[in-house]
């Protein structure tokens, strides 16, 4: 039984990874600002009113999580905002760099005491993320910070390395949430997180820092 702490718990692919992990005898440690009734409904430790961009609340979280091992740390808080060149708000730019970007390393940071050797980080990234396979163009602060997070995944998986914790860098598919409006052309986020946990069992040190593609696809910087 593994120590799973995943962020952005309440929704979408926070909430079905809490689901499936608890459903194989995972011990979950839910955090979110505001738990939903099926979050609270799934019987996982919740740990609620934490925001990722604020350095007391992320604190506190440590305080309260003192001594407890985590073997899976799953950074998936995110946003999205959709910025046109037409359209352009720096705010939302900005925004989304620190939820995105800024606020996954800030929070591996702070639980890196509880991170013991064989331990894993996953960074929820996405495609939209990768330079090369850009051929649509606008989304500006969502694709640039995603671009962000890639990096400090490859720069956290040198830097943990000798610590024995593993990286990934994880998308998860076109996934029907509400981050995507419900897209009819996404997949479930069961099917989703199916996959992810493949990725995130398969994670070692000989793999880490690798971006891939929930279906085992490894995509391209």
């Amino acid at each position: 039984m593994a120590t799973v702490l995943i962020t952005g718990a309440n929704r979408g692919i926070g909430f079905e990874y809490c689901k499936q992990l608890a459903s194989r005898g995972d011990s979950v440690v839910a955090v979110c600002r505001h738990p939903s009734a099926d979050l609270q409904n799934l019987g996982v430790r919740i740990e609620a009113g934490v925001d990722v961009t604020d350095e007391a609340s992320i604190t506190a979280l440590v305080e309260r999580l003192q001594g407890l091992p985590i073997d899976v740390l799953i950074n998936n808080a995110g946003i999205l905002e959709r910025t046109t060149l037409e359209d352009l708000n720096v705010e939302s730019l900005r925004r989304q760099f620190e939820v995105n970007a800024i606020a996954p390393l800030r929070f591996t940071r702070a639980c890196l005491s509880q991170l013991q050797p064989g331990s894993k980080v996953i960074l929820m990234t996405s495609r939209m993320g990768s330079i090369e396979d850009n051929t649509s163009g606008n989304s500006y602060g969502y694709r640039m910070s995603k671009v962000a997070l890639c990096m400090a995944g490859k720069s956290l998986s040198i830097d943990l390395k000798p610590r024995g914790v593993a990286v990934g860098i994880l998308h998860p598919g076109m996934v029907s949430t509400g981050m995507t409006g419900f897209t009819s052309q996404g997949i479930a986020p069961e099917d989703s997180v199916r996959g992810l946990l493949n990725r995130i069992d398969d994670l070692t040190l000989e793999n880490s820092g690798t971006f891939w593609h929930a279906n085992g696809e490894v995509l391209p910087w």
